[in-house]
C-alpha cells in the first residue's frame, strides 16, 4: 500500500461532510430527526448508561445520531458528556498508537491524555471531524425544541492503552461525568481494498460483510463488558474499530455494562480512498445498559 497522506485524508473528509450536510439541507435534517425517534434512550441514559453512535456518514448514519442526541435532550438531565473518538490524522500520533498497540508505555509519548475544551495542552481535537455530525443535529433538534441547554462536555483521550485509569484527566473526566449523560461516538468497523484487507478476504457488505461486521463488533462488546481493556485495545486493532481509547474510557467511568446492537449501517468509502470496492464502514447504534448485580 501507498503511504497514507494523512493531511490530504483528512481534508477530504472535511469537505465531504461539508458536502454531504449542505446536501442534506433543513429537510433531510428533519427527516433523519424523526427516523431518530424509533429508539428512546432517555432511561438508560438517567440510569448511568451509555449510548455508543457512529460517524461515518450522515446519509447513512444520521438517523443513529439523531437518536442519542433525543436520548441526552429526553433525559432531562443539565449536563451531557460526549467521549469521542481522536482520530490519528498526523504521523507523531499513528506512530504513537503503533508502538502502544505493540506493548510501549503510553506515558511515554506526548500524545498520552484526554484533550477538549477547556483542557490545557494539545489540541489535536480541534480538527477532528467525529462530531461534526452530532453538533449538527445538537444545534437543530435545541433550535426545534426552542431550548439552549444542557451543557454539552467533549472530551477525546488518546492512548488508553489497556490502562484508562491512568490517563491524565480521568479523575476530572469522572467527575465530569457524575449525573451525567454520557454518551460516546465510534465507528467500530472498517473492512476491504481501502483499509488494507486482502482481495481473498475482502468482502461486499451484502455478500457476508455484515454478518462479519456483527460479529466483530459483538466480539468488542463482550471484550468490555468483562473490562478487559488491554484487550480490547487489540480488538480495536484487529477490527480496524477507531474506538480503542473512547471505547475503554467510558467502560471505565461508567463500570460494568452490558451492551447491545440495535441497528448497523454500511457506509462507502471508494471515493475517500480512491480505492477500489469493497471498501466500508460499519456504523452501529449501541445501547449500553448499567449491569446491576443479581441480588
Amino acid at each position: 500500500m501507498m503511504k497514507l497522506d494523512r493531511d490530504k485524508l483528512q481534508d477530504d473528509i472535511h469537505k465531504l461532510y461539508r458536502e454531504e450536510h449542505e446536501a442534506l439541507g433543513e429537510a433531510g435534517t428533519n427527516r433523519l430527526l424523526e427516523a431518530g425517534r424509533q429508539w428512546d434512550f432517555s432511561e438508560t441514559l438517567r440510569a448511568g448508561g451509555v449510548i455508543a453512535f457512529p460517524h461515518a456518514s450522515v446519509a447513512d448514519c444520521g438517523h443513529q445520531i439523531a437518536a442519542a442526541v433525543h436520548g441526552c435532550l429526553d433525559s432531562g438531565l443539565k449536563r451531557v458528556v460526549v467521549i469521542s473518538v481522536l482520530h490519528a490524522f498526523t504521523d507523531e500520533m499513528e506512530s504513537a498508537r503503533v508502538r502502544v498497540a505493540d506493548g510501549g508505555d503510553p506515558s511515554a509519548e506526548e500524545t498520552w491524555g484526554i484533550q477538549g475544551p477547556g483542557i490545557t495542552g494539545r489540541a489535536e481535537w480541534h480538527s477532528d471531524h467525529a462530531l461534526y455530525s452530532f453538533r449538527h443535529f445538537w444545534k437543530a433538534e435545541a433550535a426545534r425544541r426552542g431550548i439552549e441547554g444542557p451543557e454539552v462536555i467533549e472530551r477525546y483521550p488518546y492512548l488508553a492503552g489497556g490502562k484508562p485509569e491512568a490517563l491524565p484527566g480521568i479523575d476530572q473526566l469522572q467527575k465530569e461525568c457524575e449525573g451525567a449523560a454520557v454518551v460516546t461516538t465510534v465507528d467500530p468497523f472498517h473492512h476491504g481494498l481501502g483499509y488494507g484487507d486482502s482481495a481473498e478476504d475482502a468482502l461486499y457488505p451484502d455478500q457476508g460483510g455484515i454478518d462479519l461486521a456483527r460479529q466483530k463488533i459483538g466480539e468488542g462488546i463482550e471484550l468490555l463488558e468483562r473490562g478487559d481493556y488491554w484487550g480490547y485495545n487489540q480488538h480495536c486493532v484487529e477490527a480496524k474499530s477507531d474506538g480503542r481509547d473512547a471505547g475503554q474510557v467510558f467502560r471505565f467511568v461508567r463500570g460494568p455494562l452490558t451492551g447491545e446492537i440495535l441497528d448497523i449501517a454500511i457506509s462507502d468509502a471508494t471515493g475517500l480512498y480512491n480505492a477500489e470496492p469493497p471498501t466500508w464502514v460499519a456504523g452501529a447504534l449501541i445501547e449500553w445498559k448499567e449491569d446491576l448485580p443479581i441480588n
